[in-house]
C-alpha cells in the first residue's frame, strides 16, 4: 500500500480531564531497526492512558508523545533486521505510545499473530492487559493450579483477563466488584465467587476460604493493608496501580511471622528485551488458548477515533465491563 506522510492521530492538547484529547495530523513514524510499522484498525484504551492524559505518566523520552498502548492491524512497512513478520500480516501489538493513530511502530518482538477466528476488533484487547496479568499474576506472583487467587477490580479489561487465565491454568478464582451485574459478569468468566465490596468485606471472605495464595492488586490505598490479612501464610500480594492512593500503613509483623510476598511492576518502563520474552511466553502458552476459544477478551464499547474523549470518560466512570477500544479504520 501507499503510506501517506500524514495521517490522523489523537493528541494530548494538555494535561487535563478527557476534553484534552484532540483530534490532530501527525508525520506517519518511520520503522527504525528491528521495527515494523503498523496500520492501525483498532486501538485498546487503557488506565495508563488516562494517566498520561492528566499529566501523572509520562512517555519513556524515545517513545510517542500520543496515547495508546496497544493495537491490531496490518504490518504495512519493516525496518532493517526484521525477520518473523512480513507486509500484509495482520498483528496485534504492546506499543511504547503513540497508538491513538493511523500508524504506529513497535519493536517487531512485541507483535503477536491475531489468534484463529478472532476479529481486529477482539485482538486490539489483547496485548496490554495479557501482557500486564501474565507477567504479574504468573511470572512474578507465581500463581500455580490449585491455588487460591484473589483479583480486585474483577470486571476491568485486566480483571477479566485475570479471572480467564488463573482459571484455565487451574486455579481457585475470587473476584471483587463494585455492583451485582458486575459480579454476575466475574462469575459467567469463571471465578468462584465475586464479592460486591459495597456488601461484604473481601477479607473475611477469602479468610474463610483459608485465605489468598495471590492477590493482584490495582487499588492500593487502604486495600494494601486489608490484602495482607487476606493472604494466606506465604501467600503473594501483587500491585500493579493505586487508583485509591500510594501510601498506606503496613504491619510488617505480619509480613514477617506469615512469610508474605509484596511485589509488582509497571510493564511500559521494562526493556524491549524483557517485553519481548513475555510475548514469547504469551504466544507459546497462552495463545494455544485464544485460538481454541477457551479465552476471550471481553468487550465492552467502541468509539471512533475522533470520540476519544467520550471513551476516557466511559472508562473514568467505572461503568464499563471488560475492554474499550477506539475504531480507527474505516
Amino acid at each position: 500500500m501507499s503510506i501517506p506522510k500524514q495521517a490522523r492521530v489523537v493528541k494530548i492538547a494538555q494535561h487535563g480531564g478527557p476534553e484534552v484529547l484532540t483530534p490532530d495530523m501527525a508525520d506517519v513514524p518511520v520503522p527504525a531497526y528491528d521495527e515494523v510499522l503498523i496500520k492501525v484498525a483498532y486501538a485498546g484504551v487503557n488506565r495508563p492512558d488516562a494517566l498520561q492524559r492528566a499529566g501523572l505518566y509520562n512517555p519513556p523520552k524515545e517513545a510517542s508523545p500520543l496515547p495508546g498502548l496497544e493495537c491490531a492491524g496490518e504490518v504495512v512497512a519493516m525496518g532493517a533486521g526484521v525477520t518473523d513478520w512480513a507486509v500484509g500480516d495482520q498483528v496485534c501489538a504492546l506499543l511504547p505510545g503513540g497508538g491513538y493513530a493511523e500508524f504506529a511502530v513497535t519493536p517487531a518482538a512485541h507483535c503477536l499473530p491475531v489468534p484463529d477466528g478472532m476479529s481486529l476488533k477482539q485482538a486490539a484487547c489483547l496485548p496490554e492487559t495479557f501482557f500486564t496479568v501474565w507477567s504479574n499474576v504468573f511470572q512474578r506472583g507465581g500463581l500455580q493450579a490449585g491455588e487460591r487467587f484473589l483479583v480486585h477490580g474483577g470486571s476491568s479489561g485486566i480483571g477479566t483477563t485475570a479471572i480467564q487465565l488463573a482459571k484455565a491454568f487451574g486455579a481457585r478464582v475470587f473476584a471483587t466488584a463494585g455492583s451485582d451485574e458486575k459480579c454476575a459478569a466475574c462469575v459467567t468468566l469463571g471465578a468462584e465467587q465475586a464479592i460486591n465490596y459495597r456488601d461484604a468485606d473481601f477479607v473475611d471472605v477469602i479468610r474463610a476460604e483459608g485465605g489468598a495464595d495471590v492477590i493482584l492488586d490495582m487499588v492500593g490505598g487502604s486495600y494494601m493493608q486489608r490484602n495482607l490479612k487476606a493472604l494466606a501464610d506465604d501467600g503473594r500480594l501483587v500491585q500493579i496501580a493505586f487508583l485509591q492512593g500510594m501510601k498506606a500503613e503496613l504491619n510488617m509483623v505480619q509480613l514477617m511471622t506469615r512469610r508474605l510476598t509484596m511485589t509488582g511492576s509497571t510493564l511500559r518502563p521494562q526493556s524491549d528485551l524483557a517485553k519481548a520474552r513475555i510475548a514469547a511466553d504469551l504466544r507459546a502458552k497462552v495463545w494455544p488458548l485464544l485460538a481454541a476459544g477457551k479465552i476471550a477478551p471481553v468487550m465492552d464499547q467502541e468509539f471512533a477515533l475522533d470520540d476519544a474523549t467520550s471513551a476516557h470518560a466511559r472508562m473514568e466512570s467505572s461503568a464499563h465491563i471488560g475492554k474499550i477500544v477506539l475504531r480507527v479504520a474505516g
